[in-house]
């Protein structure tokens, strides 16, 4: 079912919901709307017990270049430090962090661009699973001067030593790679991507949904145990102060349309 003047769209198929980032024109750039309507649609698949198994896509070419930068410029720019830290909070740190506690399996499917808050949000969910032609890249530092993106996933699913080399360079790396590292569950022909993650999401289907709640809860604590859930909010802190660091300030004077052209040229940007 596609909902109307919506950026995201809906399709239930059995017990698995698949939500689709739907704004392919722009890459799937994150709007505030988008993710507003996105938070809603993970509330709604929580509360249908029909829905066992939830699958995140991006309609298009790209999974997701990030942040709607453009947005961001025309909207948020003037914001105070008060008023970044109210959105940011909200919008990025929260809405992540409730698809990290989704109380149902999650898999994500990945194509082409996963980058900066794509990147964010992709690896919020329990598994992922990645077509030959994904990148991945968290480009933030290098093209705006800030401290990588809200939440500071990266050490966590890739690794100390790969995060420092993915956001220290703000290069990209390939599915090959993430799946070697043990980020990406598995790699599959770009063609094969939507029929090779539904076949997942419908073998976790199969299981007991009272199990498999308890039994991600119980997992999730195991990284909870080593801080992961301390660090998180630790950065996110730091992050706001990248904010109001000169470098930044230099960046957004020289304007944050040029932060986009780089991001663009890195294959990063909306």
């Amino acid at each position: 079912m596609m909902q109307a003047q919506q950026q995201i769209e809906i399709e239930q198929l059995g017990a698995v919901r698949r939500i689709w980032l739907n704004r392919p024109d722009r890459r799937n750039a994150q709007s505030q709307q988008m993710l507003d309507q996105l938070d809603a649609a993970f509330a709604e698949a929580r509360d249908d017990a029909n829905t066992r198994v939830v699958v995140l896509a991006g309609r298009g070419p790209h999974f997701s270049a990030g942040h709607d930068l453009k947005q961001a410029q025309a909207e948020r720019a003037e914001f105070t430090v008060e008023q970044r830290w109210a959105y940011e909070s909200r919008h990025y740190y929260d809405y992540c962090l409730r698809i990290w506690d989704f109380p149902k399996p999650t898999i994500c499917q990945v194509q082409g661009a996963c980058v900066a808050a794509g990147f964010m949000l992709a690896n919020m969910c329990d598994l992922l699973v990645a077509a030959e032609d994904a990148q991945f890249s968290d480009p933030v530092t290098h093209t705006m001067g800030a401290a990588a993106t809200e939440v500071l996933i990266h050490p966590w699913v890739l690794g100390l030593r790969d995060a420092k080399e993915l956001l220290f360079t703000g290069e990209r790396f390939d599915a090959r790679r993430a799946r070697e590292i043990g980020m990406v569950n598995r790699v599959v022909p770009t063609e094969r991507l939507d029929e090779e993650t539904l076949a997942l999401a419908q073998r976790i289907a199969q299981a007991p949904p009272f199990a498999l709640q308890i039994l991600k809860k119980s997992l999730n604590r195991s990284v909870d145990v080593r801080g992961m859930r301390e660090a998180l909010s630790a950065h996110f802190d730091l992050h706001q102060l990248s904010h109001v660091s000169e470098e930044y300030r230099q960046t957004k004077e020289a304007g944050l349309a040029s932060a986009i052209q780089k991001g663009a040229a890195r294959g990063a940007s909306s």
